[in-house]
C-alpha cells in the first residue's frame, strides 16, 4: 500500500538504497538519451553529402522534438506513465528508438531521415519523463538533488553524440550507430537494475480531462510557465551551439575540427554540474528562488553570446560550459514543483504535460536561431533567447508568493 503523502512537517525516513537506484537510473537515462542528438550533432557532415539548407538542417533537431511532443501527448491521453508500470514503459520505449535511430544511419536522403528522427523523438517521450518518474518514488526528501543528477546526467547523454563526433568516428553512421548501440544498452540495463521505489505514487484510472487539469490550479500552473521559458532558449542552445562554435573559430582563423565538437559536449554535458548544484541549492534555499537565480544567470548569456563570437578558443568554450551549466540548472526544479504540486494519482501525466509544451515551444526557437543568423548574424541570433528566462523569472517570483508554496522543498518555496 502506497505511503501517506509527505507534507512539509511529517518526517521522513530515508529508504535504504536510494543513492544507488539513482546511480542505476541515471545511468540508464544517460544512455537511452544518446538518440536525441545523434542528427544534430552529425548535421555539419551530413549536410554536404544530402545537400540540405539551412533550414532543412534545423529539421533534423525539430523533427525529434515534434516527435517527442507527440509521444508526450498520447502519453497524456492515454495516462501511459500512470497506467502502467513505469520501467516497463523505459525498457520498451529504449529499445524501439535504438533500433528507429539505427534506421536512420541507413538513409541516403533527407525524406525518410525526418521521418525516422521524429520516431525516434516519439519514443523518448517513453524514457525522459518515465525516468523522472522513476525517480520521485525514491526520493521525497532531498528530490532537487535526486532530480538534478538526473537531469545532469539526461544532459551528458544527450551530448554523447558530440563527443562522439569529436573523438573521430570514420564517418557520420558510425556516430549515429553508436549512439544507437548506447541507448540498447540503457533497456538492458533498465531490465536488469532499475526498480520503483517505496513511494509509488497511486495507480490512476484513465481520465484525459488530466491533460488541462494540470493548468486549472495555480501553482502547478506556475511551474509549467517557468518551466516553458526556461525551454524557449534551453534547446536552441543546445541544437545550435555546435554550429555557432564553429562559425566563431573559423571567424578567428582556428580550425573547428575537433573543437567545436568537443566544445558543444563541454557545454551540454555541464549540465551535469549546474543541475546537481542547483537541485542542492533548491533543498536547502528553496525552488522558485534557486530556478529564478538559474534563469537570470542563463538570460544574461543568451544576450552576451554575440560578444563572445570570434573569441579565442578557449575562451569561447568557457563561455559555453558556463551557459550550459545554468541553462539547464533550473530544470529538475520545474519538474520536482509538478511532483510535489500535482495530483498525486497523475504525477506522470502531469509532466508528460508539461514537457509536451515546452517541447514544442523548442520547436519555434530552434527554426528561429538560423532565420536571425542569416539576417544579423551571429552577433545578435542568440539574443532572441533571453525574453524566455524572463518571462520564467515571472512566474517563479509569482508562485513565491503563493501558499502553494509551502508544498515545494519541504517549506522553503
Amino acid at each position: 500500500m502506497p505511503a501517506a503523502p509527505a507534507t512539509p512537517d511529517t518526517p521522513v525516513l530515508d529508504p535504504p538504497g536510494r543513492w544507488r537506484a539513482l546511480a542505476w537510473l541515471s545511468v540508464t537515462a544517460l544512455l537511452g538519451m544518446s538518440t536525441w542528438f545523434s542528427g544534430t550533432a552529425v548535421v555539419r557532415a551530413l549536410a554536404p553529402e544530402w545537400g540540405l539548407t539551412a533550414s532543412q538542417a534545423a529539421w533534423l533537431t525539430i523533427a525529434v522534438q515534434l516527435g517527442f511532443v507527440t509521444g508526450s501527448l498520447i502519453s497524456a491521453l492515454t495516462n501511459l506513465t500512470d497506467l502502467v508500470a513505469p520501467r516497463t514503459v523505459f525498457v520498451a520505449a529504449s529499445a524501439v528508438a535504438a533500433i528507429v535511430n539505427a534506421a536512420f544511419a541507413l538513409e541516403h536522403g533527407p525524406s525518410a531521415a525526418f521521418a525516422l528522427r521524429f520516431a525516434t523523438g516519439a519514443c523518448l517521450a517513453g524514457v525522459y519523463p518515465t525516468a523522472l518518474k522513476l525517480m520521485a518514488t525514491w526520493f521525497r526528501r532531498d528530490r532537487g538533488v535526486a532530480l538534478g543528477v538526473l537531469i545532469g546526467a539526461l544532459s551528458v547523454g544527450s551530448a554523447t553524440p558530440h563527443l562522439e563526433n569529436a573523438i573521430g568516428l570514420p564517418d557520420w553512421r558510425a556516430t549515429v550507430l553508436s549512439s544507437s548501440a548506447t541507448t540498447a544498452l540503457a533497456a538492458v540495463l533498465a531490465l536488469l537494475a532499475v526498480r520503483e521505489g517505496p513511494f509509488p505514487f497511486p495507480r490512476a484510472r484513465f481520465d484525459p480531462r488530466q491533460i488541462v487539469g494540470v493548468f486549472r490550479a495555480p501553482g502547478p500552473r506556475l511551474a509549467c510557465f517557468g518551466y516553458f521559458g526556461h525551454m524557449w532558449e534551453l534547446y536552441a542552445m543546445w541544437g545550435w551551439f555546435a554550429v555557432f562554435l564553429a562559425d566563431s573559430l573559423v571567424r578567428g582563423g582556428h580550425d573547428p575540427r575537433p573543437w567545436a565538437p568537443l566544445g558543444a559536449f563541454l557545454a551540454i554535458a555541464s549540465g551535469l554540474a549546474g543541475a546537481w548544484a542547483a537541485g542542492w541549492l533548491a533543498d536547502r534555499w528553496g525552488r522558485t528562488r534557486t530556478a529564478a537565480l538559474a534563469m537570470a544567470l542563463s538570460g544574461a548569456c543568451s544576450l552576451v553570446a554575440g560578444f563572445v563570437f570570434g573569441a579565442p578558443p578557449a575562451l569561447a568554450i568557457a563561455f559555453g560550459i558556463v551557459w550550459g551549466a545554468t541553462a539547464v540548472a533550473d530544470s529538475a526544479q520545474f519538474s520536482a514543483m509538478v511532483t510535489e504540486l500535482a495530483d498525486p494519482a497523475y504525477v506522470g501525466t502531469a509532466l508528460t504535460v508539461q514537457l509536451a509544451v515546452g517541447f514544442l515551444l523548442t520547436t519555434a526557437t530552434l527554426w528561429l536561431i538560423p532565420v536571425l543568423r542569416d539576417a544579423w548574424g551571429w552577433q545578435w541570433a542568440f539574443a532572441a533567447l533571453a525574453p524566455g528566462p524572463a518571462l520564467g523569472i515571472v512566474a517563479m517570483l509569482r508562485l513565491r508568493a503563493r501558499p502553494e508554496a509551502r508544498q515545494l522543498a519541504g517549506g522553503r518555496g
